[in-house]
C-alpha cells in the first residue's frame, strides 16, 4: 500500500530493453535505500514495482508488457526522472490517501495555468473512466495523492502548491504529456457497486 506522498524524483540511469520486457535501473538517494531489499515494493509514477537487484544506490526493477502498455513508464528514457514512494509502513502517518499502486489508465495533460504561487493543471481521462470523477474526490496522478478541483465531462483539474511542483514531476508536466492515473479505490468500488445494482433493477445510471 502507498499513501500518495511522493518522496521526490529519481533518475533512470539504465534501461535493459528486451521484447515486451524492460529492466529499469534507478539511482536512489542513500536515505531512500535504508532497509530496502529485493522483493520490496516501490512506486514509480504511482505504479507499484518490485525491487529485483540492489547495487549500492543503483536499484533495479522489472517491467512486464502490461506495465509498459498501460502506464507512462514505457515512455521513459535514460535520464528521465520518475516520482518515487516507498511502501507505507504500519504505524506511520498517512498524509495522503490509501493507494494500491495499480494504475487504471493514463490521462493527457491538456492545459497548464500558472498563477502566483499556484498552478492549475487540466487532464483528460478516457471517456469510459469519467464516471469515477467527482469534485473534491481523491485521485492519484503519477503517484501523487491529489484532490480534484473541478470536473467537466471526462476532463478534470487539480490545484498544485509550490511544494508539490518542486518535489514531483508535476512541476514540469506540459500539455500533450501523459500521466498515470489511479482512482481512489473506495470511489471505484462505490461507483461500480451502484452501477451493478441499478443494472440489476433495469435502471440506467446518469
Amino acid at each position: 500500500m502507498f499513501t500518495g506522498i511522493v518522496a521526490g524524483t529519481a533518475e533512470v540511469v539504465a534501461i535493459d530493453a528486451k521484447e515486451n520486457f524492460q529492466t529499469h535501473v534507478l539511482a536512489l538517494p542513500a536515505d531512500w535505500c535504508d532497509g530496502l531489499e529485493p522483493g520490496a515494493s516501490v512506486a514509480h509514477n504511482g505504479c507499484c514495482l518490485t525491487v529485483t537487484a540492489i547495487d549500492g544506490q543503483r536499484v533495479s526493477f522489472d517491467l512486464m508488457q502490461e506495465t509498459l502498455a498501460c502506464t507512462n513508464l514505457g515512455e521513459v528514457t535514460v535520464g528521465s526522472r520518475v516520482n518515487i514512494e516507498r511502501a507505507a509502513r504500519f504505524g506511520a502517518e498517512i498524509g495522503g490517501h490509501a493507494m494500491s499502486g495499480h494504475v487504471l489508465c493514463t490521462a493527457e495533460v491538456i492545459e497548464v495555468i500558472d498563477t502566483p504561487n499556484n498552478r492549475t493543471t487540466w487532464f483528460r481521462l478516457p471517456a469510459e473512466h469519467a464516471r469515477f470523477l467527482f469534485t473534491k474526490g481523491y485521485i492519484g496522478i503519477d503517484g501523487c495523492s491529489l484532490t480534484i478541483g473541478e470536473v467537466r465531462g471526462n476532463a478534470f483539474c487539480v490545484h498544485l502548491i509550490p511544494e508539490t511542483l518542486a518535489r514531483t514531476s508535476l512541476g514540469w508536466r506540459s500539455a500533450g504529456e501523459r500521466v498515470n492515473i489511479e482512482i481512489d479505490p473506495q470511489t471505484q468500488v462505490i461507483v461500480d457497486t451502484v452501477e451493478r445494482l441499478l443494472a440489476e433493477r433495469g435502471v440506467t445510471a446518469g
